[in-house]
């Protein structure tokens, strides 16, 4: 990876899942993984919640958190890189919606709105995902969703249900 020209750091936020083995764990090396890159810096990171999973019904609750960062690559270096963790901690992509050991999500992008087949930026759920909001919440309430025009606290407080989404009791 290249990352960007001139090395100016873009801020972005970072979505990651887990309802397979070790939940908390696996989101634990996915941001272990993040600040092994020597284009990331994990400035950040939210607390663990438990979540129902949405889609595909028939499988294990999700851990989730969220990450901010500051980085300079550019969005499908980004991408790249998630993806590559992903690999690295066993991902398969079976079943859209189904069981993931780790799922990385670039949620936002230095206010950016990215528009393309394989990346969409920011997230297009996310303002609808209780557990999304709840740790991106924690960490970037005043951050504004570039499209919507609202602040995450904003759209976690309009959310009609939080969708069984637990903060998990540290220690």
């Amino acid at each position: 990876m290249k990352g960007g020209e001139g090395g100016l750091k873009k801020k972005a936020y970072i979505g990651i899942g887990s309802n397979i083995g070790n939940k908390i764990e696996n989101c634990k090396k996915a941001i272990d993984l993040l600040k092994e890159n020597q284009h990331i810096e994990v400035t950040k990171t939210s607390g663990f919640y438990e979540a129902e999973p949405v889609g595909y019904k028939e499988q294990e609750w999700f851990v989730n958190c969220a990450v901010e960062i500051k980085t300079d690559l550019i969005p499908h270096e980004l991408l790249l890189l998630c993806h590559t963790i992903e690999s690295r901690l066993g991902r398969e992509r079976k079943i859209k919606y189904g069981p993931r050991i780790i799922d990385l999500d670039i949620l936002l992008y230095n206010n950016d709105i990215i528009d393309k087949a394989d990346l969409k930026i920011p997230h297009p759920e996310m303002h609808k995902r209780g557990f999304v909001l709840k740790p991106l919440s924690d960490i970037a309430p005043d951050a504004v969703h570039p499209v919507l025009k609202k602040s995450i606290a904003e759209l976690l407080k309009s959310l009609c249900s939080e969708g069984g989404v637990k903060k998990i009791k540290s220690g």
